[in-house]
C-alpha cells in the first residue's frame, strides 16, 4: 500500500461568511508530483496557506507523513519536513544570495541562531550551501545582494531556499509566474532535479509546465476539488474543460498536441 506524504481530510476555510475552501480531500503519495490547477480565485493559494500553517483551518485535518499538523505554526511544520515557496518572491533582499540559502541550511543541519557563532567556520554548512548554489546555477552570483538578482534568478533563489532545509515535502506556489519561455524551461528542469525522490505539490497556471511535470493533477474550482487524476484523464474531463473557459481551455487542449 502506498504511503501518504500529505493528506487533507474534509478541509474547510471561511473568512466571515465567505466560504473559500469547501470540503477538500487530497491524498498525495510519497514521491508523487502533484499539481493543483484552477481559475483565479479558486482558493489555490489559500489551500497552500492552510497546509503550511499560515492560516488556521475552519474545519478538517491536514496530515504530514501520518502526523496531524493542523494547528501547528509554520516553523513547526517546516521542522516536521515540509517546505514551501510563495506566489510573490519571499527572499531576504538585503542579504547576499549565499546568506539566503545558508539560513535554510543552518536549520537543516541542526544549528539555531547564535550571536556568538561564526558560521564561516562551519565547514559542513559552507559546503552544503555551495553545493545547493551550484545545483541551481547561482554559485557565480553567491555574493550579490539578493535584491540585485534578475526576477527569474530571484525565483530560482526562492526554490534554492525551499530545498535548503532538506524537507521531504516541497510546495511551490506558481514558481514560473512572470518568466519567459526559456526561463520557464530552466525552472522546470531545476524543479525536476530538486524534487527527485521527494514529494512535490505545485500550484501553476502554465499548462505546459503542469502536464509535463505532474504525476497527478487536482482541479480546484470555487474551493472544491472537481477532479483528480493523471494528466491524460484531466485533459479529457468535461468538467475540467467547462471550468477552463477561454484561454485556459485552449491551453489544456494545446498541452495535448
Amino acid at each position: 500500500m502506498t504511503q501518504s506524504a500529505l493528506k487533507l481530510i474534509n478541509v474547510h476555510k471561511s473568512f466571515g461568511p465567505a466560504k473559500i475552501i469547501q470540503g477538500v480531500d487530497l491524498d498525495i503519495a510519497k514521491g508523487e508530483k502533484h499539481a493543483i490547477i484552477g481559475p483565479n480565485g479558486a482558493g489555490k493559494s489559500t489551500l497552500f496557506n492552510l497546509v503550511s500553517g499560515l492560516y488556521s483551518l475552519s474545519d478538517g485535518e491536514v496530515q504530514l507523513n501520518g502526523k496531524t499538523i493542523s494547528g501547528k505554526r509554520p516553523f513547526e511544520i517546516n521542522r516536521m519536513g515540509l517546505s514551501r515557496s510563495f506566489q510573490v518572491s519571499n527572499i531576504f533582499s538585503n542579504m547576499s544570495v549565499r546568506e539566503n540559502v545558508r539560513c535554510g541550511v543552518l536549520w537543516s543541519l541542526g544549528y539555531g541562531y547564535s550571536f556568538w557563532r561564526n558560521v564561516g567556520n562551519l565547514k559542513e554548512v559552507q559546503e552544503k550551501t555551495g553545493h545547493i548554489l551550484n545545483e541551481v546555477g547561482l554559485l557565480e552570483k553567491a555574493n550579490l545582494p539578493a535584491a540585485l538578482l534578475p526576477y527569474a534568478d530571484q525565483r530560482t533563489l526562492e526554490i534554492a531556499i525551499t530545498i535548503a532545509g532538506g524537507a521531504e515535502v516541497i510546495m511551490l506556489d506558481e514558481p514560473t509566474a512572470g518568466m519567459s519561455h526559456s526561463e520557464t524551461d530552466r525552472a522546470v528542469a531545476l524543479i525536476e532535479k530538486a524534487s527527485k525522490g521527494k514529494t512535490l505539490l505545485i500550484v501553476e497556471h502554465d499548462m505546459g509546465v503542469v502536464f509535463g511535470l505532474a504525476d497527478r493533477i487536482s482541479v480546484l474550482v470555487y474551493g472544491e476539488i472537481i477532479a483528480t487524476g493523471k494528466p491524460e484523464e484531466i485533459r479529457g474531463d468535461p468538467k475540467v474543460r467547462e471550468a477552463y473557459l477561454g484561454e485556459e481551455a485552449d491551453e489544456i487542449e494545446g498541452a495535448s498536441a
